[in-house]
């Protein structure tokens, strides 16, 4: 065997090994990667899609989500400023902004809802116990300023009946986030939003939540109708200048006739 056939043949091996290796991937839109040698990461992040090489064999490619990411905690009972328990129960929206951080300090998903679950949960518990159970409830004070306008109403809201709010639910949201957007970036992850998506009460605290709405709505219903009361006093009223104002044109109608046939 010549010289010639002999690198053709280690060339040919060459080949195979490096095929059997298989030093191309493809990174699809959607998808980022870091490439680590031995377990360590080797240059930065690759965010471009399309067709990539790497060393065969020695070279692994770590695939992570460019796109939204969905994290749900679990219920978590919490007590408000006032020391009212009740259950809370939050999502939230995430995406890996540094694939190089992300796998450095979480290496996965798993570990990064994992480290989700305690900084959000934290934020989640801060954020409530730095608030009234009315604030979690209620987004406005639109009832209040609705009796508020009604007379006589002034006094019974002063002494406690209702209570106004400061902070609704919407900042206590937005509170939350603040909180927990210190913390993310430094596992390479950013925050989009978080979600109340339920909050339920302990049974003490339902009986007072319910009592409540219903006062609330109760006042707000007897503003309605005593508006429409007076709105059907005023249509009444007219109607009955018009019926005696016609009935009067009729009847001095009716008397000019009978005189023309006298």
């Amino acid at each position: 065997m010549n010289k010639r056939n002999i690198s053709l043949i280690i060339g040919a091996v060459i080949i195979v090994i490096i095929l059997t290796g298989n030093p191309f991937y493809i990174l699809y839109e959607g998808q980022q990667a870091v490439i680590t040698q031995f377990g360590k990461p080797i240059g930065g992040p690759v965010t471009t899609a399309g067709l990539k090489l790497k060393v065969p064999f020695i070279q692994k490619v770590n695939y992570f989500e460019k796109r939204m990411l969905e994290w749900d905690g679990y219920p978590t009972q919490i007590p408000t400023k006032d020391k009212k328990y009740i259950w809370v129960d939050t999502t939230a929206r995430w995406m890996i902004s540094d694939p190089l951080k992300f796998f450095q300090s979480v290496y996965n998903e798993r570990g990064a809802q994992a480290r989700l679950d305690d900084i959000i949960d934290s934020a989640v518990r801060d954020a409530v116990t730095a608030h009234k159970l009315i604030s979690i409830v209620r987004s406005t004070n639109r009832v209040m300023d609705e009796l508020t306008a009604m007379k006589g109403e002034k006094e019974s809201i002063e002494q406690g009946a209702l209570e106004s709010i400061k902070a609704g639910r919407e900042e206590l949201r937005h509170e939350i986030i603040a909180r927990a957007r210190e913390l993310t970036p430094r596992y390479g992850i950013k925050l989009i939003d978080v979600r109340i998506k339920r909050v339920s009460y302990i049974e003490e605290v339902r009986r007072k939540v319910y009592d409540r709405m219903i006062a609330e709505r109760k006042r707000a219903a007897e503003k309605y109708r005593s508006e429409g009361r007076g709105i059907s006093a005023e249509i009444e009223g007219k109607t009955e200048k018009e019926l005696r104002s016609i009935l009067s044109s009729a009847y001095k109608k009716s008397q000019e006739i009978k005189g023309g046939y006298r």
